[in-house]
Order: C-alpha cells, then sequence, then structure tokens
C-alpha cells in the first residue's frame, strides 16, 4: 500500500518532526515539557493518519460522534482499529455497519441492578 496519499503525508510529517528535533538538540536540548507535547502530537497525528486510512468517511463520521459524547469509550475504538491495523488483521477499510458491529463488541453490557426486598 506504499505510496498512497495517507502514506505520503504520514512519511512527510514524520520527516519534518524528526528535522524539529533534531534542530532542538543541537539548540541545547530545549524544554523537556515542551518535547514530549511534541512527542504526543506526533503519536496523535500518526493516529489520525492510520484511521483516515482504514475508515470511510461514514465510519469516521460515527466514530466522531461519539468521541463528542463518550470520549473515553472512543478512544477504546480507537486502540481497537489501531491494534486490528497494526497487526495486519485489516483487508480492506472498515465501513459504517462494521464501525457499529465493533462498537456493539466493545460496548459493556448493560448494568442491571439487583433491588433485593427484606
Amino acid at each position: 500500500m506504499s505510496g498512497s496519499p495517507d502514506d505520503d503525508r504520514l512519511d512527510e510529517l514524520r520527516a519534518k518532526k524528526k528535522e524539529q528535533l533534531k534542530q532542538r538538540k543541537q539548540q541545547g536540548g530545549g524544554d523537556p515539557e515542551a518535547a514530549q507535547q511534541a512527542q504526543r502530537e506526533q503519536a496523535e497525528q500518526q493516529k489520525q493518519a492510520l484511521l483516515r486510512q482504514h475508515l470511510t468517511d461514514g465510519a469516521r463520521k460515527r466514530l466522531n460522534t461519539i468521541k463528542m459524547s463518550k470520549p473515553e469509550f472512543a478512544e477504546k475504538a480507537e486502540q481497537q482499529i489501531l491494534a486490528l491495523a497494526q497487526s495486519g488483521r485489516l483487508q480492506e477499510q472498515i465501513d459504517e455497519e462494521q464501525m457499529k458491529e465493533l462498537l456493539r463488541e466493545l460496548k459493556p453490557d448493560s448494568q442491571s441492578f439487583n433491588v433485593r426486598r427484606r
């Protein structure tokens, strides 16, 4: 799949980030907090590029909608998708129906409350 626009963009972002980090090291190391923040931003950009590559528009919209209401659950779903992609188990993009199924699988069973009367 090398050569796709997302791969090219990802490579471009990596090259820019490496150059920025190299410049900071030459300038005396810089602020460690700033370096960690830059590293987190780079990881987030890479994650978003992989999600764009492996999700259709409909699936991405559904994930973004969930992210607005339940950010922790959306993060869990993103991690699952990335794990599937990195393990090579995704042969094609995930469409909206597949996304619904994945979300159903990740959703914890509805919690039931047992009321005991004495």
